[in-house]
Formats: C-alpha cells, structure tokens, sequence
C-alpha cells in the first residue's frame, strides 16, 4: 500500500546517462542525502516528472538495495511530451519524481521456488530489478533462468548485463533476436520458441512476464501446455498506465485500474481483463 509521501513530488539528480539504443536511454537518478530514500519492490513504478513539460509513469530498473540511486530506462516517442525533452536533458539536470507506485512481482511468496523470467524489448528493465534482487538472496530461490528477446541485436537494452549474466554461474540467460545480422552468434527466432525448448518443474515454477502482447500470447500458451497453471504466472502491464493515481481512466480494464491494482497482475487475472475488453 502507498504511503502519503509516496505521492509527493521530490527533487531527484541525473548523475549518469547510458545509451541503450538509438531511441532508449538509462538515467541514473540520485535522491538527497537527507532524503529517506526509496524503498520499492521490482515490478512497482514511480511517476517522473521533466518541469515544464509534464509527468509520465516508468518502471524501476535498478537494484531495490540502492534506494537513493534510481534507474529508469526512457523510450524516445517522436510526440513524447515527456520522453523527448527528457532525452535532451544533461548529466547534473534535476528532474521530480513521487513513488514508489503500484504493486511488485510476489517474491516473498515464491521462496523456494525455480523462477522464470520472460522479457521482449522495453519489457526488461522492472524485471531487470527482479533479477538484481533474487541475486542479492540467491540461496532463498531455486534455479532462476531469463529469456529475452528482441527484434535486432542493436534493440537489445542492457547489452553489458545481458553479457554478464551470460556468463555467470547463478542465472541461466538466454537471448534471442526477431532478425539476426553478421555479428549476432546467438539465437534467432521470437521468445516463444525459447521456452518450448525449456525443461522446467512446473509444480515448483513461478514466471514473470514483460512484454508486447504479441510476445505473451504464444509464451502462454506453451506455458500452458508446460502444465504451468495461470495463478503462477504474473505479468506487468504497465505499458497502460499514465496519472499512476487512478484519476484519468487512462488504464482502467474491467474494474481494474492497472496504476493502481497492479501493474503486476497473474494471468487469471488478466485474461479476465482481457475477456471484458474482447466483449465490448
């Protein structure tokens, strides 16, 4: 549940700028030292706001063990009345921001168990935290796998971290492009196609999903066919929302606010959501 000072603007840094793609970039935002910083669970959001040009939802992309330094990940949209101005802004710029919002992914319930993380494109960064905090606590959970997909290698965000969790003992990564060139090595082919490969214990499997709906559709239904059961399979929509305090209507579904209900539903959940949609 959100606190009252959640939702009050506070005055947060850029202190790095990375270059993910030619339309994503990664700010690093750094909170006062006499702030109290900014406790948050992967999957929940805050609202960021660029003075003078407006406020606009994003998922937390960083470690929830760093609560006074923030990484979102900003998508250039040519009429973004957020993201464009925010990309013109400098290293030493201030920007506000209120969270954190929403719900995160069930990680407390799910010790023990194996997880499984499925992204396409912008979908990784909130479960790019999700990673950070299961690798802080490696030993609560079991084997823990991500399979990411993209369209080129060039769209891949977080190529650095992709390449370390390649490598490392802990995590078993797996990366995937819709259309490969001459110096991609890895796979070609949509996500789907990944997890039908996979060998999972379905019982004792929780997934997180992230995504375009034209990647979650099939995931599902190999999901399925897997013997994974909705109730364990959660997705963050919040490619929906926009006020994040459930005024504008922009993200109401059935009677689901997706701000404020989630933006982490399980897919039970969803498919609800998605059968009201269909009938209208």
């Amino acid at each position: 549940m959100n606190r009252s000072e959640d939702y009050i603007p506070r005055l947060a840094t850029i202190t790095d700028i990375h270059i993910e793609t030619r339309t994503e970039r990664t700010f690093t935002l750094r909170l006062p030292d006499d702030d109290p910083g900014m406790d948050f669970d992967p999957g929940q959001f805050i609202e960021l706001s660029v003075l003078g040009s407006g406020e606009a939802p994003f998922g937390l992309a960083s470690s929830p063990a760093q609560t006074h330094l923030l990484q979102i990940t900003v998508r250039r949209y040519p009429a973004g009345i957020v993201t464009v101005p925010l990309h013109r802004m400098h290293v030493g710029d201030y920007v506000g921001m209120r969270g954190p919002m929403g719900n995160g992914f069930p990680l407390a319930e799910n010790l023990g168990r194996d997880i499984l993380i499925i992204a396409g494109g912008l979908g990784l960064p909130t479960l790019r935290a999700t990673i950070f905090y299961i690798l802080d606590r490696r030993d609560d959970y079991g084997q823990l796998t991500l399979l990411y997909g993209a369209r080129t290698p060039q769209d891949r965000v977080y190529k650095d971290d992709l390449q370390a969790w390649t490598e490392a003992p802990e995590i078993k990564c797996q990366q995937t492009v819709d259309v490969a060139d001459e110096s991609w090595v890895g796979n070609a082919g949509y996500v789907s196609e990944l997890v039908d490969r996979l060998q999972l214990q379905p019982d004792n499997t929780t997934v997180f999903m992230c995504g375009p709906a034209v990647m979650i559709v099939p995931v599902v239904t190999i999901l399925e066919q897997l013997e994974v059961s909705y109730e364990q399979m959660y997705i963050n929509m919040e490619a929906h929302m926009k006020c994040g305090v459930g005024k504008c209507g922009h993200c109401l579904i059935r009677d689901k606010y997706v701000c404020l209900d989630g933006p982490v539903f399980r897919y039970d959940e969803v498919q609800q959501m998605q059968d009201f949609q269909h009938a209208l």
